[in-house]
């Protein structure tokens, strides 16, 4: 129902056809994104921002590589995708709006769930990075801002996925985007491989912030001792591969 170019800038466009609900021009990238309700049903739409404010390129392309992860990867926890429109901003996305709240602001509540609730979001999460794996798409920028929880129906929505790449690339930053709490060595490393033992290492960080508050100590974590050894294990030996850290997690889930 969308089209694939237009000629007015984006808010115009989308006040033309519906009713924007809500405005998100306070991120940190310059990204500019819309609530919007067009016949009775809500989108979420998400622009590069003012191509006038820089680096309004970067930008332009990574909202770019996120249509093209959206367009080759389904999954229940990622909002369904519409297409890209051209627009004098550059491309703009259209999703499926999700309800949920920012685990960015709600994380100590969603902390304070059961660890059965936590582990489900979890699995839900691991999962899709093992369809994400597989399509040979690379963590990159993952961090609790990237998760929406509605807590009414525990559902899990992962969001924000500009900066994962399609394939293994190397550091060209030193220190990339992200969130310490999440981040893995070699996204501190200027030239460093960032691949799928990448994408092993931020997830299994996530599951220490989730369920440990991100200790790494055994008596913080409310998982049981099987999951904690392979989150373990994840980072510090490091496992060979994303595969093989999420089989071994199934592993020690099922016990």
């Amino acid at each position: 129902m969308f089209p694939a170019k237009i000629d007015e800038l984006p808010a115009d466009y989308l006040k033309s056809v519906g009713e924007i609900f809500a405005v998100f021009d306070t991120q940190d990238s310059g990204n500019i994104s819309y609530g919007v309700s067009v016949d009775g049903r809500r989108y979420f739409v998400k622009t590069a921002g003012d191509p006038e404010k820089t680096p309004a390129p970067a930008r332009q392309e990574a909202i770019r590589r996120a249509g093209r992860l959206a367009a080759e990867v389904e999954h229940d926890v990622l909002p369904a995708y519409h297409g890209l429109i051209e627009t004098p901003w550059g491309p703009a996305l259209v999703f499926d709006w999700r309800e949920g709240e920012h685990l960015r602001t709600q994380l100590a509540r969603f902390q304070a769930l059961s660890a059965d609730e936590i582990t489900e979001a979890l699995n839900q999460l691991y999962d899709l990075h093992d369809v994400l794996s597989s399509a040979g798409w690379v963590e990159g920028d993952f961090y609790d801002g990237s998760l929406l929880y509605d807590f009414a129906t525990w559902q899990l929505t992962v969001v924000d996925l500009d900066d994962y790449r399609p394939g293994a690339y190397r550091n060209d930053m030193g220190r990339m985007f992200g969130s310490s709490r999440f981040m893995a060595p070699e996204q501190f490393e200027l030239g460093a491989d960032i691949d799928d033992r990448t994408t092993a290492y931020v997830m299994a960080r996530a599951g220490l912030v989730l369920l440990a508050d991100g200790a790494l100590d055994r008596p913080a974590f409310r998982g049981t001792d099987a999951q904690y050894a392979v989150l373990h294990e994840a980072v510090t030996t490091r496992y060979p591969s994303y595969q093989a850290f999420y089989s071994a997690w199934l592993e020690a889930s099922s016990m």
